[in-house]
Parts: structure tokens; sequence; C-alpha cells
């Protein structure tokens, strides 16, 4: 076999030129620049106890944890049951119900640092693979830093002094000794542990699990893992295998491959991250832009809304000092009135009681014209206004300050005595036939009121049967309610409007409903016997007799109405309604010549 060193590095030679190469191999021991960093695996202290590292397995996800650590998780789920050699017998996972005495759970957890969920193998977290990247950054750190809890790596008792770089083992002082007299390491380069402060890596045997005392410095191609000496010599027997130093250019250059096409998608995915960042920091600016517009506004808006509010209130007093100063006068009027007709009975009471008659006499005529003039007055005197006065939230008032707002006073009040109806004559309605009515709303005063608002209901009512027509009462928002209903019976009905649950002015009112206008069917002609070319037996509504014996009418003749008339119900008026049908003796129609 074509040998390589052991201590060979294949990353290093990954990008040396052949030159370099020839120049001979490089120390795994070597001393690299400081400020190279080992990348995640190569962190001196776990994500979860913030610790140096204690014997550190690699998740699947390739990051780091304490084993003591992923112990302490728990479990994510069951994912399969698998029998103990279920991956060297067969890909194919066992059921609950096949075998159960030789199953095992296959558990899944939860990463700590990436949240992914990532599969254990059958041994559980001590099946995982360590990180010997991460304890040669403990062993580093703690040869820089002095730490006195280094122990010699062969007797594990004293205190270390200094470091194989050959057999890359930590040796106390007796030790360290004692490997310079033995013949097989007497040539091995021992260095005292202060000098190594300066090194950025440093490399520790990786010796095999299954025999201890043996590195790992074989591979073996079928199991595709490293292989001690004596594991070749047992279970590894039949299985191909080479030297680490051989089969490292092989397996290294197909991890390299791989990576190089991998990176390139850190880079799409940086790009990405950047488009990203670029787009929340676009975002952050419009909302900090549009944050500083809302507030604008709103405070401008909240200054219009103070503003309109100070002018509300503002009318507000305005309209109660006016109509306080209504209220005074008036009464002062009527106040006037009173003493005025209080005086005039009080004498008049006074003179008829205590009075000799001539006194009477003497004083009846000033007294007559007195009383006769305070009868006269008009005494039907009650307040010039009302408390009508309201706040309407929905009323546009204008804009403040370039805004709209809303809200105002309203200091009309509906006068239900006051309201009229207006419209199509409710005396001329037909049956089957749509009624509109517009009921027109007035303050106290007489005047329009100019808004809506107000509680309208509407009674129709058939008098003789049990029938109360459906309504429609539209607010038209400017004083005025449109009614309608369409009236399906015949006859006289009750029709009721109120407002503020006070009938209007002229309510109730009747109305009467009557059949719709009917077409006339027949002609209008002079006489049957003309209309239908003197046909015996053509018919006419108005009952004449044609002279010979046979039923119709003629010129003249006994039940002609003597002049010009319809057919069908010998009505006289040409623009009329028909007054009737046919009556059934009349077999024929007549008909226009």
């Amino acid at each position: 076999m074509n040998k390589q060193p052991r201590d060979m590095s294949w990353k290093n030679l990954g990008e040396m030129s052949i030159k370099e190469q020839e120049q001979g191999p490089q120390g795994a021991e070597a001393k690299i620049p400081s400020q190279v960093s080992l990348g995640g695996l190569g962190k001196s202290r776990c994500p979860m106890c913030m610790e140096l590292f204690k014997v550190p397995r690699i998740l699947p996800c390739l990051h780091t944890f304490c084993t003591a650590c992923l112990e302490e998780l728990e479990p994510f789920s069951v994912l399969m049951l698998r029998t103990p050699d279920s991956e060297k017998t067969s890909e194919r996972p066992w059921l609950w119900d096949k075998q159960p005495q030789h199953l095992e759970p296959q558990l899944s957890i939860l990463c700590p640092v990436c949240d992914t969920e990532v599969d254990l193998p059958p041994g559980g977290v001590k099946a995982l693979t360590i990180d010997h990247l991460a304890i040669n950054k403990v062993l580093l750190q703690n040869l820089q830093e002095d730490r006195p809890c280094l122990v010699c790596d062969l007797c594990s008792d004293r205190e270390v002094d200094s470091r194989c770089l050959t057999c890359r083992v930590n040796l106390c002082q007796f030790c360290s000794q004692a490997h310079r007299r033995q013949k097989k390491t007497a040539f091995h380069s021992i260095m005292p542990l202060k000098d190594l402060k300066g090194y950025n890596q440093i490399g520790k045997a990786i010796v095999c699990s299954i025999h201890p005392p043996e590195e790992l410095n074989l591979f073996c191609e079928q199991c595709d893992q490293p292989v001690c000496r004596d594991c070749v010599l047992g279970d590894h027997r039949e299985h191909t295998y080479d030297l680490v130093s051989n089969v490292i250019y092989k397996h290294g250059n197909s991890i390299r491959d791989l990576l190089k096409s991998t990176q390139p998608h850190m880079g799409t995915l940086e790009r990405a991250l950047i488009q990203i960042e670029g787009v929340g920091n676009a975002l952050r600016s419009r909302m900090d832009a549009l944050s500083s517009d809302v507030r604008e506004f709103c405070d401008g808006y909240i200054m219009a809304i103070r503003e309109h509010r100070d002018q509300l209130l503002k009318q507000l007093e305005d309209v109660r000092i006016q109509k306080e100063n209504s209220l005074h006068l008036q009464k002062l009027q009527v106040e006037q009135l009173l003493a005025d007709l209080r005086t005039g009975v009080e004498f008049t009471e006074h003179l008829l009681n205590n009075g000799t008659d001539l006194e009477i006499l003497v004083t009846k005529k000033v007294v007559v014209n007195r009383l006769k003039k305070l009868k006269k007055t008009d005494y039907s005197i009650g307040p010039g206004l009302d408390d009508g006065i309201c706040f309407s939230p929905q009323e546009k008032a204008g804009q403040y300050g370039g805004y709209e707002v809303f809200g105002a006073i309203l200091t009309k009040g509906v006068d239900p005595s006051k309201c009229i109806l207006q419209g199509e004559d409710i005396q001329k309605v037909c049956e089957k036939q749509k009624v509109t009515l517009t009921l027109l709303c007035r303050d106290i005063l007489g005047e329009h009121m100019g808004r809506g608002g107000e509680h309208i209901r509407v009674n129709v009512i058939h008098k003789n049967k049990d029938c109360v027509l459906k309504t429609m009462v539209q607010d038209n928002n400017n004083g005025t309610y449109t009614i309608s209903f369409s009236p399906e019976e015949l006859g006289l009905y009750t029709v009721c409007i109120f407002v503020k649950g006070q009938h209007i002015q002229g309510s109730p009112y009747t109305m009467t409903v009557r059949r719709r206008f009917r077409q006339h069917q027949g002609v209008f002609h002079c006489c049957s016997f003309c209309s239908s070319g003197g046909q015996k037996n053509a018919r006419c509504a108005c009952g004449g007799t044609m002279a010979g014996g046979y039923q119709g009418c003629g010129h003249g003749h006994k039940g002609h109405p003597g002049r010009r008339h319809w057919s069908c119900c010998g009505g006289t008026e040409e623009n009329s309604e028909c007054l009737g049908e046919i009556p059934q003796r009349s077999l024929v129609r007549t008909v226009a010549l």
C-alpha cells in the first residue's frame, strides 16, 4: 500500500499546488494564524448550559451540545419502532405488532437552536457522533487559560505539564520523563504546556470506542466508518479497508464536491435575505411616513373637532339666551294682560257687590267699555316657542380647518298640529292603485322643519271590515315624509297619521276606495241597427225596441236615449267610464261599421 504520513491534512492538500505537495506534508499540530475561524463546530461552549463542552455530540442538523444536556431534552415524538439490528438486517422498520420483545422506539427531539425535529439513532443520545473539533477547542482553551482542571491523559491523576505532539496526549511531569525514557517514544516531540498558548489548533488522538487503547487509523469502506487495528481483525475481517490517510482524498473530495454544489445556495439565500431586509427597511420607512401622516391628520382632525365643539357650545349658549329672553318678554306681556284683566274683573265685582244703584249706573259706561275691550283681547296665548332643541350627531356641519365635521344644534321642534298632508286627492282612490302622500312637517311657528328624523306612524283601517293596510313611510331628510299604500278592498277607510304620537292637522282622514276606471268595450253609435248593418239579433245596452217586434234599438223608438250612446253600457258621454257590462239578453256585440 502506498502509505501517506498519518498527520497529513487533506484539507491543506486540496488547496496546495503540486509543487507544494512535493515539498512534504504539514503536521496536524501546525501553527495557524489566530484570526482563522473554526466554524460552527469549533465553538467551545454548549448553547444550552453555556459551559465548556463536556462530551459534545453532533445532532443531524449539525448543532453541537453536551451529552448530558441532550439527555435532559424531552422526546418530541416516537416516530417508529425497530429492532436493534434493523439497520443491518432490513431497511424497513418493524411495527408494534411484530415481535414486540425485540423492538426499540426511535425517538425524535427538537434542536434547541434551530427548532428542527431530528431523529435519534436507536442507541439514543449516546449513539450520536462525537464532535472532536469541539473537544479540541475546549482542550486548547483550557491550555491557553491555565485551567487547573487538566490532568494527565496517561495516569489521569497528576496535573498536566507538557504535551506530546506526536502522540497528541497531555502528560504530567512524571509521565513526560517516562515517555522520553521509553525506546518506542524516545524521539517523540514533547513541548511544555506554556509553549502551546500561541496555537489556535491542537489535535487529540481519537481512540476506538470498542478497543480504547487503539487509535482509529483505518477506514472500513463497506461500513463507511473509521476503525482500529483490532476492529479489522474482528467484526470487519472480511471488509475492504485502508489507511485513513489513503482514503481521505476520495471521501474528502466527495465532501468538497458536495460542499461546492451546496455553497451557491448560501449566496442565493443571502441575496434573498438582503432583498427581504431591503423590503423590510422600505416597509419600516413607509410605515414611519404613514404614521407621521396619520398623526398629522388626526391631530388636525382633533383640533377641528375641538373648534367645532367650542362653536356648538357657543351656539347652544346663544340659543339659550335668545329663547330665555323671548320667554321672558312673553311672560311680561302675559302678566300685563293678566293684571289688566284682574283689575277690570275685581273693579266690576266690587262695583256690583258694593255700589248703589246710582253708583252703578254712573260708572256703567266706563266699566262696560273696559270690559268689552278686555273681552276682545285674544287670550289663547301659549309659549311662543318650545324646548324643541336637540343635537343631531349625523347632521353635516360643514368644514373646520379643511376637515368635514358632523353634529349640529337643531333649534326647531315639530308641531303635529301644524303638519299637513300633500299629494293625491284622498277622496279619489281606486282599488289596487298605489296611493302616494307627502307629509310636510312644520314647527310651532308654522315654518318648514327642513330636516328629518321624526317618528311617523300611519294607520289605514277599513271601516266595515277588519282590514289594516300595510303602509310605507320614507324619510326624505328634508322635513317631508313619503307615505304610500295600496288598498285592495272597496269602501271607506280611516287614515290616521301621527307625529310624536299626536294626530296631524286634519287627521283622521276619510278615504273612499272605488273601482278602477273601466274602458268601454262596445261602440259609441246612434243605434245597433245602423252599426250592425240591420241585423235583427243585434242588441244594445240602451234597451231600445225596433218597430216590427224584434229587440234592438232604432232612431226615435221606445227605449232609445235619443242621441249617440255606448252599446256596452248605454252611457251617453263619449269620454266616460263604462257603467256596466252588456245585459245577459245581448247575444251579439255590435261593431263599428
